[in-house]
């Protein structure tokens, strides 16, 4: 009678096990398809953004830049259930060499992001201007226009080179320029999506700066984003 609840009991853990191990595959492939569609997304954000007269300022911030954030759909509260924001990736860029390293996964939140009347989503791009900013996205959550300054790019070719700010924002809203406000809302890692996209935990340090992962389909998004710095 042991004998059988004992086995019973190893049946069950057993079944247990293999059901959970299954629900893991089956999450981590979620990541990863998830991320990988993140990237494809973002490499048509910068290229539609970069190549907009409106945002002519664009090329040199990035061209000095130490990174870049790019998000390819920003959602208003209420437009989703919860409150506003998206996910998006980082890369960033060798000072010496020119060459973009990433991406790394990101989502930014905030209880309501400030947009236009009307207008329910955007797609963004935020320059990262100082080695401060770049250094506090790999360990801390960042607030922006609180733990970092952040600031609107102007609209119209040979605007906003002047702008002093930790990040700069480029928005645009159903392909125009839109000043979207997102002071106050707060930037953190997605490490689902980089431990889904590279195979592996592995935190934007290891992605970003140790360079111990990298993945053949980030190579055209590093390409595009290499281009808009041109």
């Amino acid at each position: 009678m042991t004998l059988t609840i004992s086995r019973i009991g190893v049946a069950c853990a057993t079944a247990m096990a293999m059901t959970l191990s299954g629900v893991s595959l089956a999450a981590h492939a979620s990541d990863k398809s998830d991320a990988e569609m993140l990237v494809a997304k973002a490499k048509t954000t910068i290229q539609a953004v970069s190549t907009d007269a409106d945002f002519a300022s664009l090329r040199p911030a990035l061209a000095n830049a130490k990174g870049v954030l790019i998000f390819p759909q920003v959602l208003k509260a209420g437009f989703v259930l919860g409150g506003s924001g998206g996910s998006g990736v980082l890369l960033t860029r060798d000072a010496a060499t020119g060459a973009w390293t990433g991406p790394a996964f990101y989502t930014m939140g905030s209880a309501s992001i400030g947009f236009q009347a009307g207008a329910q989503a955007a797609e963004m791009v935020m320059v990262v201007t100082s080695q401060k900013a770049l250094d506090s996205l790999y360990t801390n959550k960042v607030n922006l226009g609180g733990d970092a300054s952040v600031a609107l790019a102007s609209k119209g070719a040979g605007r906003g080179a002047n702008i002093t700010a930790d990040f700069i924002v480029y928005s645009k809203v159903k392909g125009a320029f839109a000043g979207v406000s997102v002071d106050g809302s707060v930037l953190d890692v997605r490490q689902g999506l980089n431990s889904g996209y590279y195979g592996q935990p592995v935190t934007p340090l290891d992605i970003l700066v140790k360079r111990a992962v990298s993945s053949p389909d980030s190579t055209s998004l590093q390409a595009a984003v290499a281009d808009a710095a041109k």
